[in-house]
């Protein structure tokens, strides 16, 4: 019976992985356009801001589908919905080639967040789930797959942009990635690893509020809006300053930014200080990290092997912590009934914020200066969240159990107590 139950989870590990490949394919391109907007703005002409908001605009898409997917993840399969989510997400990646102007790329750029949150909220689901008593971890697990993917994305696109001396070209190339994605998923990943409901130890969990706005999850949503400001901020228009800024190459910029991605390798254990350590201590501590960080991007020069290691540290903290136990405490704030919810409320809060966070700080760049813009909206804003961290109650928020065998779901439409969230 050991033997059977020893397989089954190394059958799950392997399906995970393939999962996890295919949210590498969502993180590289998040990765790529920041870098082709140099370009992108020259052909169209756009101002320093609209080429911030199509960077971060995508965004806008993943607060619109976050919690509609939390309420679809009720009637349809996980797995049918994660599929759906990388074909919008790789459609609206290669149509963004297509457009003749602003508004129709923009919208583009749209679609594929709405993709995105579809796909992040049924990843996050299925992790949380399967591995309930890991919870932080197991979403460290996509974080660290986004190292991976920012590594390989950013330089692999400066490659393409330099052989090729067109945009265009890499967007094809990162769009089809996902359509290979879908169909190993529809191959290889089993029912009774993705429709998994968690441990009955976890759902009888009775530490965690039973309702959806209750104090920790207001702080969180104010942390959300705060964290979604700034570090889409930085994804949007850092490597814009990079190469305005500092005369980087393409390539150049690729490798310093691929940094960020070998920081965010670390958020495996970022989740695992998540799940043993008070929330106040782990996020007071890393928004303070943040906010210090962030001034030292955008005031140390222009020397590579500086910026390369401060990155490398922002990613750590940015990535490997931040990120992963922002989203991992909304699942914790609520009993397991209510964690779709509460997910979807992250993925709404987070990137709706996130949406607007390239256009405010391309606003004060263009206004002051890229030094002060910085000080303005990364690093304030991440002190700000500091502070706010420090008004969580860890004793209302689900515990870690005893590790137990994971249910299988029922029927979709009568699996309340899916759970999904995000993330970038």
């Amino acid at each position: 019976m050991e033997t059977q139950k020893d397989g089954r989870y190394k059958t799950a590990i392997v399906m995970f992985a393939i999962l996890l490949a295919s949210y590498m394919c969502n993180a590289m391109d998040r990765q790529i356009f920041p870098l082709l907007l140099s370009d992108v703005r020259k052909e169209f002409n756009y101002t320093i801001y609209d080429a911030g908001l199509l960077s971060t605009i995508f965004t806008l898409g993943l607060a619109v589908a976050g919690i509609p997917t939390g309420y679809l993840l009720t009637k349809m399969s996980r797995k049918s919905v994660l599929q759906l989510g990388i074909l919008i997400f790789s459609v609206g990646t290669a149509a963004t080639v297509l457009a003749y102007g602003f508004t129709d790329m923009l919208f583009y750029r749209a679609v594929t967040g709405i993709g995105e949150a579809m796909q992040v909220t049924v990843l996050i689901a299925i992790c949380t789930n399967y591995f309930s008593n890991y919870r932080s971890a197991a979403v460290g697990t996509l974080s660290f797959t986004y190292g991976i993917g920012a590594i390989i994305g950013s330089p692999l696109a400066g490659f393409l942009l330099s052989y090729y001396q067109t945009w265009r070209f890499p967007m094809i190339v990162f769009g089809l990635f996902g359509i290979v994605a879908m169909g190993f998923i529809a191959v290889f990943v089993k029912p009774w690893f993705s429709e998994t409901l968690g441990t009955e130890e976890n759902q009888r969990n009775i530490s965690a509020e039973n309702k959806l706005f209750n104090h920790n999850i207001v702080v969180l949503t104010v942390v959300s809006v705060l964290w979604g400001l700034t570090l889409y901020a930085y994804f949007g228009l850092y490597p814009t300053y990079l190469r305005e800024a500092l005369k980087y190459t393409p390539p150049t910029a690729g490798s310093l930014m691929s940094f960020f991605g070998i920081g965010a390798l670390t958020s495996i254990g970022g989740g695992w200080l998540g799940d043993r350590f008070s929330p106040r201590v782990v996020l007071g501590g890393a928004f303070f990290a943040a906010a210090g960080l962030g001034w030292l991007l955008f005031h140390s020069g222009s020397s590579f092997p500086v910026l390369a290691a401060i990155t490398l540290v922002w990613g750590l903290v940015a990535g490997g912590i931040l990120f992963v136990n922002v989203a991992a405490y909304h699942v914790k704030a609520v009993r397991p009934a209510l964690s779709s919810r509460a997910a979807g409320l992250f993925v709404t809060t987070f990137y709706a914020a996130g949406a607007a966070s390239g256009y405010i700080l391309g606003f004060l760049v263009n206004a002051y200066s890229w030094q002060t813009a910085a000080d303005i909206q990364i690093v304030g804003l991440s002190l700000i969240a500091g502070f706010v961290s420090l008004a969580l109650k860890p004793e209302r928020m689900l515990s870690r159990q005893a590790a137990a065998s994971p249910q299988p779901a029922t029927a979709p439409a009568t699996a309340p107590t899916a759970v999904p969230v995000q993330q970038t």
